[in-house]
């Protein structure tokens, strides 16, 4: 149980990070940062599985560069309907959602 909330505060911090060092991408708090980091991971565990499904194709003719496509849209996504967290465009949530992704990579690889 505390290797999944060490992991889960570990994405907070990531959001929290991102806003920081990215242009474009803004977050009220670490309160906020919590919330977003909830819908996110709700999002990635129900919405996610689904998309990739549907746009297998692409992906295939991509190499699955387009994972990183749809992550950057999820992310963008999250940040309608979390208020104090906003995402200007694209790029900036290009840059987020990759970065927060690095970043819970890494930490799963050391927890």
């Amino acid at each position: 149980m505390m290797k999944l909330i060490a992991k889960f505060l570990l994405i907070v911090l990531a959001i929290l990070a991102v806003a920081e060092l990215v242009p474009g991408i803004s977050v009220d708090g670490f309160w906020t940062a919590l919330v977003v980091a909830v819908v996110l991971s709700v999002i990635n565990l129900t919405i996610r599985p689904v998309l990739l499904v549907l746009t297998f194709p692409i992906t295939i003719l991509t190499l699955g560069l387009f994972v990183f496509v749809l992550n950057a849209f999820l992310f963008w996504f999250v940040a309608n309907f979390v208020g104090g967290f906003t995402v200007t465009g694209f790029i900036p949530a290009f840059i987020g959602a990759f970065s927060v992704s690095l970043v819970s990579w890494v930490g799963n690889r050391f927890l």
